[in-house]
């Protein structure tokens, strides 16, 4: 894995997520998901423009969210991902599981 951010946990990102603003350890695509799941995509999809298999994880499921699925595809192959099924909140939090290492 190229990035990670290992001080947070993932049990505390999710609480933060009712905080009225991001956490200050937050960055790039760990802040990209915590935005997501706030349901502000706008400020998501500008967190994860770096060129990472992270961001571009993060990118792909903000596409596929948004319903760009041939876009969302193209960032699924970027990150070296198969294009994901089912709930978004559940691929949203699968990522952050995997950026914290929870």
């Amino acid at each position: 894995m190229s990035w990670m951010q290992s001080d947070v946990k993932l049990d505390e990102f999710v609480a933060s997520l009712s905080a009225a603003e991001a956490p200050s350890e937050l960055t790039g695509p760990l802040l990209g998901v915590w935005y997501a799941l706030r349901g502000e995509w706008q400020a998501a999809h500008g967190q994860v423009q770096g060129n990472t298999v992270e961001c571009s994880w993060v990118h792909a499921a903000l596409h596929r969210e948004e319903g760009d699925h041939r876009n969302a595809e193209y960032w699924y192959r970027r990150a070296g991902r198969p294009m994901a099924i089912g709930e978004i909140r559940a691929e949203y939090l699968a990522i952050a599981a995997e950026l914290t290492m929870a």
